[in-house]
């Protein structure tokens, strides 16, 4: 009789302390449940890829336990993003804060596209084409390592092609393709226009200017001048093809 009173207390206990696991899983599951989810500085991925990347997987929507798995450590080992970092907010809202690799350009070599940083070290290989990286064409090499240097006869070129994205950037121009013939002379593509800027020489007021001449040659085709612009330049010569 004592024996069977001992077991169902026992039992009890257990049955108890089961409803308190169970309860806490409840709640945990709930209240740290994530609706609101922050993503920025992406531009190679959507914010839904993103949000996979980060919550994919069981108990990835709750914050608590990405709390727990990304604490004091970013993200790494995703193409084209140097690290990824999670802050959680609030039991219900996250922020994912995405330190993309910064990339000059790329080259086109055996199908695929290698992208350079600005020191001229090829960061990724792709087969697909990232909006808003230039092309760049005319350079000399014979073969291509990732994550070391583009193997080219002239290292100081990738620091030309670094201040000419940058000001490109500056007055929100986008160009298709950077081209450098064996002088390395600059060309431009836009589309279907050719923009022929020559050497660094006024380079500043080459873009400014190129920024006002642009729209008004939307949907022509042909070459537009100015390898010899300078400030006093009154008249820039567009061949129509």
């Amino acid at each position: 009789m004592v024996q069977n009173k001992s077991l169902i207390i026992m039992g009890l206990t257990a049955a108890a302390i089961i409803c308190v696991l169970v309860g806490i899983y409840r709640y945990i599951v709930t209240a740290y449940e994530v609706t609101t989810v922050y993503v920025d500085g992406n531009v190679h991925y959507t914010n839904e890829e993103i949000m996979e990347m980060v919550m994919g997987g069981r108990y990835g929507n709750n914050s608590l336990y990405l709390a727990a798995k990304y604490k004091d450590k970013g993200i790494e080992g995703i193409p084209f993003v140097e690290k990824m970092d999670v802050n959680i907010l609030s039991p219900d809202t996250i922020r994912i804060s995405v330190y993309e690799k910064a990339l000059a350009g790329y080259v086109e070599y055996l199908g695929r596209y290698m992208y350079f940083d600005r020191d001229g070290i090829v960061v990724e290989s792709s087969e697909e084409r990232t909006s808003g990286i230039p092309q760049v064409t005319g350079l000399k090499f014979d073969y291509i390592v990732l994550n070391d240097y583009l193997p080219v006869e002239n290292d100081e070129i990738f620091k030309r092609i670094l201040d000419i994205t940058q000001l490109l950037n500056k007055y929100e121009l986008m160009a298709d393709k950077i081209f450098f013939d064996s002088t390395y002379e600059l060309t431009l593509f836009f589309d279907g226009i050719r923009v022929t800027l020559g050497s660094d020489s006024n380079i500043d007021q080459k873009i400014i200017h190129l920024k006002n001449i642009l729209p008004n040659l939307e949907g022509k085709t042909g070459t537009l001048r100015m390898e010899n612009y300078t400030e006093g330049t009154k008249n820039i010569t567009f061949l129509q093809e």
